[in-house]
Formats: structure tokens, sequence, C-alpha cells
């Protein structure tokens, strides 16, 4: 894949606050509507400022040697629910909020304390190419569902959420449902084929610096279009054709519109709410299982990120800066995260997918976002703007994004021998059981389709590899037998 600005390189100023606007977009949708799902007074201004927080602490960790953002996590959704439904009041359930992610930011900790001692070549054993590729793979094909309800539901909201975190209903099903489209849907999906174009015909077919911002290009083009449609609304008295919610700007006449909410100071006001050290105790208990688990299954999904992004900047992350190094930055960012907006933080394939179309992984680039992000939760006007983009102008966007995704996954086993039923078995199961949904619950604890895909594929490739060993190992047997015939027919003559 031709990077146009490897990780070590620095763009010029311009081009580097436009190659930070392109990843700021590409992750704020995201990154806001993990706490607009939660709500309970979460602010999404607050969530993108711990996401600015948490990618400036991950870059540090990882010694400025890897081009990843980190925003909220969907991951965390049913324990970030459970918060609150376990706390005494909304001020402790923020308490819980960050008292989980720091338990989860801990696991990451004890982990990379364990990759330290003990190395990651266990990775390459257990996580082999015809593991992790089918695995990012569906990392972007099981957001699939979402690209696609997003690019036809205009500029509405109000998906529902699964147990695992999952869209059940997409934001399209929503509207139909309410009645608010029919026919009207094809105005929305023009607003977003006219961002995914635009943006496929400017990567491909772009020249110079316009070629490495497609998405900036391709959304603001979408939202022109969906502009053009809404002022009609406004003069034909159509609602159906308001696709941009710009009643958003009575924001700016709160506090709220231009101070975020930080999750620590509502967080702060909830610690006098419990009456006892026992009942804090119990409700720490319930945090612990809420969180704790969930940390340990976003590890394989750590794994996987960084396995997708050093195969498109083509050098092994978790050799250099290091797993153990990437765990930390990942763990500790996401508490300051969490800190800051509630939401604790993991590494964005969306990011990941923007450089990889882009060409562009100047961890400059990565920098400058994180602080654009912390900036622009000040802003009340741009942040408020940035929030009035519809979701099927980013639909479009996430259709290239998403798909990127996917197809990094399907490279990592290209050089696979998939006429091998040993590698063809663990591909498939890790595709069906990712695509289709095969998560689990046990009493809340939940694991996600993608870590339950991945942990069955590892067992698959442990039960088979066992036959690979001793092939080899006939192999081995059959070619020394070979060379001591020849030997002894050489002595022979």
């Amino acid at each position: 894949m031709k990077l146009y600005y490897n990780v070590e390189d620095k763009p010029s100023f311009k081009e580097t606050i436009v190659f930070a606007l392109q990843q700021l977009l590409a992750i704020m949708a995201a990154t806001i509507a993990v706490p607009a799902i939660v709500q309970n007074g979460m602010s999404p201004s607050a969530a993108l400022f711990g996401a600015g927080v948490g990618t400036l602490v991950y870059l540090l960790f990882t010694k400025f040697k890897s081009p990843v953002f980190l925003g909220s996590s969907f991951s965390f959704l049913p324990s970030m629910f459970a918060a609150f439904a376990g706390a005494i009041t909304v001020e402790a359930g923020f308490l819980g909020l960050i008292i989980g992610a720091i338990l989860a930011g801990l696991v990451y900790v004890v982990l990379s304390l364990v990759v330290k001692s003990v190395g990651s070549k266990w990775i390459d054993k257990f996580m082999p190419a015809v593991v992790i590729g089918p695995t990012v793979a569906i990392i972007g094909l099981c957001l699939a569902r979402n690209a696609i309800g997003d690019l036809i539901a205009g500029g509405l909201t109000g998906a529902m959420v699964d147990g695992n975190g999952n869209f059940i209903i997409s934001a399209a099903e929503t509207a139909t449902e309410a009645g608010v489209f029919n026919a009207n849907y094809l105005l929305y999906l023009a607003c977003g084929l006219v961002t995914l174009f635009t943006t496929i015909l400017f990567s491909v077919y772009g020249k110079g610096f316009l070629k490495m911002i497609p998405f900036v290009l391709g959304i603001l083009a979408g939202y022109i279009c969906a502009s053009i449609l809404t002022g009609i609304g406004w003069i034909a008295s159509v609602e159906a054709l308001k696709v941009i919610d710009f009643t958003k700007f009575a924001q700016l006449g709160t506090i709220e519109g231009w101070i975020p909410q930080f999750s620590f100071i509502k967080a702060f006001k909830g610690i006098s709410d419990f009456d006892s050290f026992g009942s804090f105790m119990a409700y720490f208990g319930t945090i612990a299982v809420a969180y704790v688990p969930v940390g340990l299954v976003v590890f394989a999904e750590h794994i996987a990120d960084h396995k997708n992004i050093s195969s498109i900047i083509e050098r092994d992350l978790l050799v250099e800066p290091g797993l153990n190094r990437t765990l930390l930055g990942d763990g500790v960012g996401s508490m300051a995260g969490a800190f800051f907006g509630g939401c604790p933080n993991t590494t964005y394939g969306e990011s990941i997918g923007c450089v990889a179309i882009s060409g562009n992984a100047s961890v400059v680039t990565i920098l400058t976002t994180s602080i654009m992000a912390i900036v622009i939760s000040f802003i009340g006007p741009f942040s408020i703007f940035l929030s009035t983009i519809p979701s099927c102008v980013m639909g479009g966007v996430c259709i290239a994004l998403y798909g990127f995704i996917a197809v990094s996954g399907l490279k990592m086993i290209q050089k696979a021998d998939l006429g091998d039923n040993r590698n063809l078995f663990v591909v498939s199961l890790i595709l069906i059981a990712g695509v289709g949904g095969f998560g689990l619950n046990f009493s809340g604890v939940v694991l996600t389709d993608i870590a339950c895909a991945l942990l069955l594929g590892i067992l698959v490739n442990v039960v088979v590899s066992r036959k690979k060993n001793d092939d080899n190992n006939q192999e081995v047997a059959q070619e020394e037998n070979q060379e001591v015939v020849q030997e002894t027919v050489q002595e022979g003559e």
C-alpha cells in the first residue's frame, strides 16, 4: 500500500491541519455517539475532549510511533449502562464510570507487565495471519449494517443497542417504523451516495493534496447536498426534506453549548451520595464485574487493530514500540479519557481506515487531531456544526472506511494456503461467527461477537495446529531418512 507520508514524516502546517480535520471527521460520529446512547446527562463534547486527551497519552506511551486515534469504546456500553443502573444517583453513576474505566485500564496495565516479562512471540503462535486476518475483516463487516442504516436514515437518530453494544435497529429502521420517510429515503440515499462517490473520485482521480483528503471533500459535498434539501424543506414546509437539524445551534444559548460537562465534576458530587462504606463497596463490586471482563475481551480487539495498522505501514508495532507499550497507552489513555468524558477509549478502526485510504500515516497528524479534538470541544459553534452532519452523509463515508477495514483483514490471509482445510476451517469459522453475531452474555458480562469469533478461531487453530506439527515432523523425518540413504549410497560407491 502506497503511503504519501510515513509515520515519522511531517506534512506542511496547512496540510497537517486539513489531514487532522479529516481524521476528526472520521472518528467524531462514533466518539460522540456513545454518550448520546447512554444519555444520563453525558456530554458528547466532554467525550471528544476525553478522546483527545486519551490519544495524547497513547502517543506518549508508544513513543509517537503508532498513528492511531483513540475514541469512545462501544464495547463498554453494557458496562456503562450497568454503572448508572446500579447507582444511587446519577452523580454516583458518573463516579462508577470513572472507577470502571480505571479498573478496565488496570487490566491493560497488568497485561502489559505480563507481555514485558514473557515477550509477544506467543501472539504469532496463537494468533497467526489465518486468525488475525479474518478477525480484522469482521470488525469492518460487523459495522456494515450500521453504515448502510445511516446511509438511508437522513438526519435521524435513535438507533437501538443490544446487550453487546451492537446496533440491532438501525436509524433507518427506526425511521421506517415511525413512518417518517417511505419514498423520501431516496433523497437521503442521494446525499450519502454523493458523499461516497465524491470520496471515491478524489481518492482515485484526485491530484496531489486533493487525493489525500477524500473524506473532507466527500463530507463537504454531502453536506452541501443535504443543506440544499433542508433549505427546500423549510421553504416548502416539508419536514421529510429537513435532513440537517439546524435547531441544534440553539444550544449556543446555554452554558452546555460552550463548556464541556466533564464527568469528574459530577463524579465528585456523587461520592457523598453513598450512605455507608458498605453500600459503596457493594456498588464497587458491581462495577468491577461489569468492566473487568470487558477489559480482557477488548484486549483481542487491541491486537487485531494493531496488526491491521502494522500491515498498512509495513512495520510491526507489536515489536516496536512493542505490545507492552501499546497496551499501556491504550489502558492509561482509556482511564484519562473516562476521567473527562466518562467513556473508556479504544483504538479506532475508522482512524486506521482513514490512514489506509488517504495514504497518510504521519503521527504528527494524529497528534494534531488530538489537540484539535480538545480545542473544538470548547468551541461551541464549530462543535455543534460537526454534530449537525447528518447520518446519511457519515454513512456514505463509513461505507468506504468500514470496507477498507474488512479488505485490510482479508489481505492478511492472502499468503495463507486456503486449499488446506486446516486453514480454511479457521478462517471460515471466524467469518461466520463474527458476521452471524455470535456474542455471549453471562449474567451481564458480555463477550462481543468479534471477541467470541476470535476466541473460537484461536481454539480451532490450536486444535488443527497439532496436525500441522505432526505433518511437519513427518516431513523432517522423511528428509532426514533421505539424507541417510543418500550418504549410505555415496559411501557404497
